[in-house]
């Protein structure tokens, strides 16, 4: 007899989401809006850190209030770091995928996900300088 293994899903960089995997925004048990902005010498989100449980749905609205480009991209620390460094390379890669989004000025969007996995995850923008300038924030799951 044989086993179905369903194949995890994967993001843009070929590794696996290690903090979950894309939800269904229908069945997202609550909304989190995170802004996202510049001042002088900073960069960063509404929010710094995020608290959710294991197994929840969370619909993310992100609002790029600012006068730049900022992303919200949805990850480990590790694997963060290591798309920071290919971001340092081709600086205008866009994001458009389940764990993150890449957003022009004054715009708008969504991403929904279910979070699996225990732990600490990280959501950064990786614009080169904009991780820096305290673009950053940590969600636990619990």
């Amino acid at each position: 007899m044989s086993e179905l293994v369903s194949k995890p899903a994967e993001a843009h960089t070929e590794h696996v989401f290690a903090a979950g995997e894309p939800g269904d925004p229908r069945k997202a048990s609550r909304t989190i809006e995170i802004g996202m902005a510049e001042g002088p010498g900073s960069m960063t989100y509404s929010l710094d850190s995020i608290a959710v449980r294991r197994g929840e749905q969370i619909r993310f609205v992100l609002r790029n209030t600012g006068d730049l480009a900022h992303e919200f991209l949805l990850d480990s620390m590790e694997n963060n770091a290591k798309h920071k460094s290919e971001m340092e390379q081709n600086p205008e890669m866009a994001h458009d995928e389940a764990n993150g989004k890449r957003l022009e000025p004054k715009t708008s969007s969504e991403i929904a996900w279910r979070f699996t996995k225990a732990g600490e995850f990280e959501f950064a923008c990786l614009i080169p300088g904009h991780y820096e300038a305290g673009m950053k924030g940590i969600i636990v799951v619990k």
